[in-house]
């Protein structure tokens, strides 16, 4: 009988709350079924070490022969790599999804359809007043209201509707130097979104995500969910978007376009999914260790 293979499902040891760890739980639990060896593993267990053979100090002696990376230390998940490791996901598809600017950029090169969307020039700290005149020809562009979206953030935060030039001028100042969008507003898809979960290239399980009280429907925000049964057009771009962006699994947001089409509103390489198992009864972690195994063979 071959010898189980060793995986590590890495997660961020500084971040507070069930949902971190809850992924890395229910992926060790999945890999169990599949014959292989999980073990939890914190971030901030791990120091990598630049220009060495060894190139990692590890709390334990075996090295693994996969990671599952469900955190965006992308220094780290690079280093693993360095390591000749196999990563799911890969520190690149991380990075692209990670920063929404590089996520948009990249979906865009490949024709796949987002908001019109504007990328804010950088500032850099202790420079003069944020010259406010610079984002008049987006003001032009898009209207409003508009999306003002940071370019890192999670769970719907970060994410802001502006209905004014005045609402604008204020959000820009108070975000300061973070990077950050300017994007369209789909009016059609106020309060309402699809999730679907890709693993492998194949859709494994989706909702409809609906909220009475935001412009967001994020479930961690008050949103609602329920099972959805994606068409063939929304699965095709789901799938597109998650290979575009290079990941092995992912949780694809749609919006609903004017006409009803869809439109990609971003690409997360690290969903959670204990939502959509709730919705659904669709046990996603399955289906990523089913993936993994396969790849791995």
């Amino acid at each position: 009988m071959a010898t189980p293979k060793l995986g590590w499902v890495i997660y961020n040891g500084h971040l507070g709350g069930k949902k971190f760890l809850d992924f890395a739980e229910w992926m060790q639990r999945a890999a169990k079924t599949q014959n292989i060896n999980m073990k939890i593993i914190k971030n901030n267990a791990l120091l990598g070490v630049v220009g060495t053979a060894n190139g990692l100090l590890q709390e334990s002696e075996d090295m693994p022969d996969f990671v599952v990376f469900s955190d965006k230390d992308i220094p780290l998940a690079q280093q693993l790599e360095t390591l000749g490791i196999p990563l799911f996901n890969s520190s690149r598809s991380i990075a692209l999804c990670d920063n929404k600017i590089l996520m948009y950029q990249a979906l865009a090169a490949a024709d796949i359809a987002i908001p019109k969307t504007i990328i804010a020039p950088k500032i850099f700290p202790g420079t003069l007043p944020v010259q406010l005149d610079t984002f008049e020809p987006a003001i032009a562009e898009l209207g409003f209201p508009m999306i003002v979206k940071e370019a890192f953030g999670s769970f719907g935060e970060q994410v802001y509707l502006i209905e004014t030039k005045e609402q604008l001028h204020k959000k820009i100042k108070e975000i300061g130097t973070e990077p950050f969008v300017l994007q369209e507003y789909i009016h059609t898809s106020h309060g309402r979104d699809i999730r679907i979960n890709v693993v492998g290239g194949q859709v494994v399980a989706s909702m409809i995500r609906e909220s009475d009280t935001d412009f967001r429907a994020n479930v961690s925000r008050g949103g609602s969910m329920q099972p959805y049964t994606p068409s063939e057009k929304e699965a095709e771009l789901a799938i597109a978007a998650a290979h575009t962006v290079g990941t092995n699994f992912a949780g694809v947001d749609l919006l609903f376009g004017p006409q009803g089409e869809p439109i990609v509103c971003e690409v997360n390489s690290n969903a959670h999914i204990r939502s959509i198992f709730d919705c659904t009864g669709v046990d996603v972690s399955d289906a990523i260790m089913s993936h993994i195994k396969e790849m791995l063979s």
